[in-house]
């Protein structure tokens, strides 16, 4: 089967609107999901080297906190990322390794990073990045094989992956230099909607997919409410579109699986107000500013 055509806009989303997969009016019940704007394609980055494997520049609040937030906000790592660093030694506050992620500070004044300085930090940056098939979401991998820093300008800041893309899984992943942004964005209570399109082999109805919209419980893990429909079908091979909100390891695959299916090709088409659109494989588009901070104000729990 011939890949699906893309088309659609990228970061808002329309009713009507074709999606990415095969140019047909979109069907069945949608969700609402927040606009947070109407995105523009962003203007070229500064050059860097590539930062996605490099140290990135950092600073403080002026209320005391844990050095791992701080350091996760300025887009150093994950937090869970700093707390390695910090047990390997790698962070120093003053010339003194920095012996607990709980130690709190006021700013990142004196602190180093494998011996260089953190310096002030640059406001939160969003990237769409079509991931393509066959390449892994994450920095590196112990066995070699590729993942998506391979194939990420070299002209990007650093940035951190929201959430994963199995290795076969392709479409819409969203990369930041927040590290703090990146944790709120990961967590089931922010209810951020993930669609997903999938080619899956075998036989469903409607009804089973909509029996979905009250979760399901699978090898003792429980899923929550999905969003279902069937587009179309060609032979015993079918379209399905499916919205989550808490996008738990492998769930699509898995939800599908238990129906009886075998899903061999799965896309993200959108991720909150984000959409894939038209973006090429490969691809990276930056989110405006004005954007990002409409749609950070809608998060469920934000402030302000």
């Amino acid at each position: 089967m011939e890949p699906p055509k893309k088309s659609g806009p990228r970061h808002r989303p329309r009713s009507g609107a074709q999606k990415p997969g095969d140019g047909r009016a979109r069907t069945g019940p949608r969700s609402p999901r927040p606009a947070p704007g109407k995105p523009r394609p962003a203007a070229p980055h500064a050059a860097n080297p590539h930062p996605a494997r490099a140290a990135a520049s950092a600073g403080g609040k002026a209320e005391p906190q844990r050095i791992a937030k701080l350091l996760a906000r300025a887009g150093v790592a994950s937090r869970r990322e700093i707390e390695r660093m910090i047990a390997e030694g790698r962070i120093a506050l003053n010339g003194e390794a920095v012996a607990t992620p709980a130690t709190l500070l006021a700013s990142l004044h004196g602190v180093t990073v494998d011996g260089v300085p953190v310096n002030q930090p640059a406001p939160t940056r969003l990237f769409l990045f079509h991931k393509p098939s066959g390449f892994l979401t994450t920095e590196r991998d112990p066995k070699g094989r590729p993942t998506i820093y391979d194939k990420l300008p070299a002209d990007l800041p650093r940035v951190m992956p929201i959430g994963r893309l199995d290795m076969t899984t392709e479409g819409l992943l969203l990369l930041t230099t927040d590290g703090e942004f990146k944790r709120q964005m990961e967590l089931p209570a922010t209810g951020v909607p993930r669609t997903y399109r999938a080619r899956a082999f075998g036989e469903v109805s409607q009804n089973q997919l909509e029996d979905l919209f009250e979760g399901i419980e699978i090898d003792g893990i429980r899923y929550g409410q999905i969003e279902a429909n069937l587009e179309r079908r060609t032979g015993r091979n079918q379209w399905i579109e499916m919205t989550l909100t808490e996008g738990k390891n492998r769930e699509v695959r898995r939800v599908l699986e238990h129906l009886g299916l075998q899903v061999n090709r799965l896309i993200r088409t959108s991720y909150g107000p984000f959409h894939l659109g038209e973006l090429a494989s490969g691809a990276v588009e930056e989110v405006r500013q004005h954007d990002l901070i409409l749609f950070r104000k809608s998060l469920k729990g934000t402030k302000g």
